[in-house]
């Protein structure tokens, strides 16, 4: 689609990416850090600040930034790499996605400035000292913005048409006192030809033409660039994205430069920081260009650069330029009303508010991803040093992708995520469901599925396992749209069931070694949630029978049969698809409950934990109340009557299945005894199990918090109370954090021994939604547990949901919890109504941890915004 063309594809990071990293140990981050970013040409994609490409990233469009005293050109966000965090790797800005529409139409972003000079070293040196016990030390907290010495810095994007884009820049000085400013809007293109031996294309270039740019590129075409700045000094910088000589003359990565070394990377931070006025090229040439414009700025004031990009010629950009304000206002008006028809009608102006920041950052999180692991491994004409082809992701030598991909957070985590990216796929199905089904599919492509069905987990390790929502997450997707337009894209659906089949086979026969249907899944994006390490528990000749892998994959097995039966009401040889997937269902459900005496159901503490297997000693069971045996409760449909009754022949099924497995069915009574509607509940936890799972999960001292589920119950806190297992001689203990972690097994910046997470909540709403479907108001539990008035499910869940969505509303004191104390969040208008979206929340305060801009699956916030006005418009009825 030619409005798809450019959008916000420009990553925020580039540096420190498995991409990047051609040293012969893996160390993406030590290979290729921040300070090198500005010197060193990238070889898979750029990076820029609140930036834009086109959809092969070719020609990409950034903001730099100077303040006259900063020691780098800012260029790109700051941050820490993995080992210098106190919790790993952390960005250390302020940054805020405010704004966007699907087509990116009309994008919006701010960014403070400091007007001191940015506190790098300070940021650097006062993590370190950190220990894993302490908070992160962060940009407010150092003090540079006290006393509002800041730039307010709001970016602008509209289109006119598929290929005229504006960028405007407004940069409003906070302070007390007249602060220099440099604004650059930056025009360049990737470096695609310095890293084959043989270039396959014709050079790009940017030249001066008539006071414009003219952009020539053999496959993106001609373009030109106009720009203006009202009462600045200005005018156009040249250079080439090519990477900077060392001392030595020697490049700083090898390569061979094809321009004259002075005219290199950083030639604007040379010319403008470092005062070196041969640094750019006076002839006005190269493949960077930079419009700079300088102002003192007095307080209060606000400096002004507006850029105009356009394929239709010089004349044509100028009237673009000329038009702007126009089309800004125009652009911005159509995205107030696409919002406005977006949020429930009975929303607030705050739900409201969190519903489309959400859904810019899901939107400005999407960006321009390439590898081509054979290239990555051969390396190029640089040769990488030996051992680097087997540093990771050996198996993957098929996988290639250069496509626009929805990641989980542009700084933190910019790069390839499956399950994140499923989940992120339900939330674009709010507002763009062919974006949602292209990125679901992109999973399943011959270019990343490995041949042996595997859908590759993410870039650092293409084999780790995630857990299998996307079944759930195609139908999902397709429900709503079918709801919004009345027809759901069948061949979507078919696409996705037959590449999820072959991904459900691999689950079958590498995760199930046993044979038992008791799965083995690793970490499952859990981290640190288990007392060991569990994707490394085979080395130790260890198995783990895992109750949330076994329970992922009932819940896979489930989604698996419901695309089936969708498919069948029109086509019926799908039907028999649907019972075998059915049939699976049924064997996990066995062996979660029965295998091994309860299987993996302890029936003393009526809840479902780990077992540890270990050569010649008995199995353990790793009795940590957790997310871990909640994952069963995920696994939970209702099938109407109406789907039942268009595949005729699946109720008498049902019955039969029921006669078959008597072991499972003897508790489990569900698919043979319809609710009084005729619905049927597929569930691997009926209600002998549910209602003590239940005493647990809704009690505000064990795993229920008023900012949501916890992931550990918080009475592993009690001295008396954690949990400890010995494995190799060692003690290994899990106790309950409710916040950042001091334990680092499986990343550094996660923490799932307490804190609120943001996905699992969201599938619990729904799966105590589909219970309260089934059971009614027949089926209801103290609430909160063990003291509260009895309440349906129906009841929980929106409580549920109100609680988290409740992370990102004013409370009492005007303060939203996920932002932290500092009263400028509630009071200050460069902060009061712009949001964080993290990636994890402290169970006890609901600030938000982690990654700052993890609208990936903290996103889900606008569908629980949706869906809360739904249900609400559910009670009322229609004739209110």
């Amino acid at each position: 689609m030619p409005w798809r063309r450019w959008g916000p594809y420009l990553a925020e990071r580039a540096w420190g990416t498995v991409r990047e990293d051609y040293s012969a140990d893996g160390d993406a981050w030590g290979s290729f850090t921040h300070d090198d970013a500005r010197r060193r040409a990238y070889r898979w994609n750029e990076d820029g600040l609140l930036g834009v490409s086109d959809d092969q990233q070719r020609l990409c469009l950034s903001l730099a930034l100077w303040n006259g005293r900063d020691p780098i050109l800012k260029e790109r966000l700051f941050g820490l790499s993995n080992p210098e965090g106190n919790h790993g790797e952390d960005v250390k800005e302020l940054y805020f996605h405010l704004d966007a529409v699907p087509s990116s139409a009309y994008l919006r972003a701010a960014y403070l400035y400091p007007q001191a000079a940015f506190p790098y070293a300070d940021l650097v040196a006062e993590s370190a000292r950190r220990t894993g016990a302490d908070p992160e030390y962060e940009l407010l907290d150092t003090g540079v913005l006290d006393g509002d010495r800041f730039f307010d810095v709001e970016v602008e994007y509209a289109k006119a048409g598929p290929d005229e884009i504006l960028l405007r820049v407004r940069a409003r000085n906070a302070g007390p006192d007249a602060a220099p400013l440099h604004l650059i809007p930056t025009a360049w293109f990737r470096n695609t030809w310095s890293w084959d031996a043989i270039a396959r294309e014709e050079r790009p270039s940017l030249r001066l033409a008539g006071g414009q740019v003219e952009a020539r590129h053999p496959t993106l075409g001609s373009y030109r660039i106009a720009a203006r700045a009202g009462g600045a000094e200005a005018g156009w910088l040249f250079t080439e994205n090519e990477t900077a000589p060392d001392r030595d003359g020697a490049t700083l990565d090898g390569a061979t430069s094809h321009a004259p070394a002075r005219f290199a990377k950083d030639a604007f931070h040379r010319y403008l920081v470092d005062g070196e006025p041969n640094a750019v090229n006076p002839a006005g040439t190269g493949t960077k260009a930079g419009f700079a414009a300088r102002w003192v700025v007095p307080p209060g004031a606000t400096a002004e650069v507006v850029l105009a990009l356009s394929l239709g010629g010089a004349a044509q950009a100028e009237r673009l330029l000329a038009t702007a304000a126009t089309t800004f206002a125009l652009r911005r008006a159509e995205a107030d009303a696409f919002y406005a028809d977006l949020a429930p009608a009975g929303a607030s102006a705050d739900e409201r508010l969190v519903q489309r920041q959400a859904l810019a950052g899901m939107i400005w999180n999407l960006q321009y991803y390439e590898l081509d692991m054979a290239r990555w491994r051969a390396g190029d004409r640089i040769p990488p040093p030996p051992g680097h082809a087997t540093t990771r992701n050996a198996e993957w030598g098929h996988l290639r992708i250069g496509r626009v991909v929805s990641t989980p957070d542009g700084w933190e985590f910019p790069g390839f995520f499956a399950w994140d990216l499923a989940l992120q796929a339900v939330t674009l199905g709010l507002v763009d469901p062919e974006r949602a089904k292209e990125q679901l599919l992109l999973l399943l492509d011959d270019r990343l599925l490995h041949p042996d069905g595997q859908i590759p987990a993410y870039e650092w390790a293409f084999s780790d396992t995630n857990p299998p929502v996307q079944a759930w997450a195609a139908l999902e997707v397709f429900r709503r749209e079918r709801a919004a337009t009345g027809t759901g894209d069948r061949a979507f659906l078919e696409r996705m069931l037959h590449g999820l089949a072959l991904n459900f086979g691999w689950w079958v026969n590498r995760r199930d070694r046993s044979g038992r249907n008791l799965f083995e899944g690793g970490f499952l994006g859990l981290d640190n949630i288990a007392i060991v390490d569990r994707s490394a528990v085979a080395a130790e000749r260890s198995e783990i029978d895992q109750a949330d892998a076994t329970g992922w994959m009932a819940f896979l097995a489930l989604g698996l049969t419901e695309m089936a039966l969708e498919l069948a009401t029109d086509e019926p040889v799908y039907a028999e698809l649907a019972k075998h997937f059915l049939g699976r269902f049924v064997a996990i459900g066995e062996a979660l409950a029965s295998v091994g005496g309860d299987g993996l159901w302890d029936p003393d503490e009526r809840f479902f934990f780990d077992i540890l297997c270990r050569p010649g000693a008995e199995p353990v069971r790793l009795k940590a109340f957790s997310l871990v045996g909640l994952v069963p409760l995920l696994a939970t449909r209702v099938l109407d009557p109406e789907l039942l009754a268009a595949v005729p022949g699946f109720e008498d099924h049902l019955d039969r299945l029921a006669a078959d497995h008597p072991t499972f069915f003897g508790d489990c009574r569900c698919f043979a005894s319809p609710a009084s509607g005729g619905r049927h509940l597929l569930a691997l936890v009926d209600e002998h199990r549910l209602l003590p799972i239940l005493d647990r999960l809704l009690d505000e001292d064990r795993l229920w918090s008023a900012h949501g589920a916890r992931s550990l119950s918080r009475r592993h806190a009690r001295a008396d109370l954690p949990v400890d297992v010995e494995v190799g001689g060692q003690l290994r203990r899990v106790a309950y954090e409710p916040g950042e972690t001091a334990t680092r097994i499986m990343g550094g910046n996660s923490n799932w021994r307490g804190p609120v997470w943001m996905p699992y909540n969201y599938l619990l709403v729904h799966a105590l939604r589909q219970y309260a479907r089934y059971y009614g108001d027949d089926l209801r539990h103290a609430y909160p547990s063990p003291d509260g008035e009895a309440a349906g499910l129906a009841a929980v869940a929106e409580d549920l949901a109100a609680r988290l969505l409740a992370l990102y509303l004013p409370d009492a004191s005007g303060s939203r919890p996920a932002l932290g104390n500092d009263p400028r969040w509630r009071d200050h208008p460069a902060f009061r109504e712009r949001l964080l979206f993290y990636e994890y929340f402290h169970a006890e305060t609901g600030r938000g941890l982690g990654a700052s801009h993890q609208t990936g699956w903290t996103g889900l916030l606008a569908n629980l915004v949706d869906e809360l006005g739904a249900w609400d418009e559910d009670r009322r009825g229609p004739e209110q």
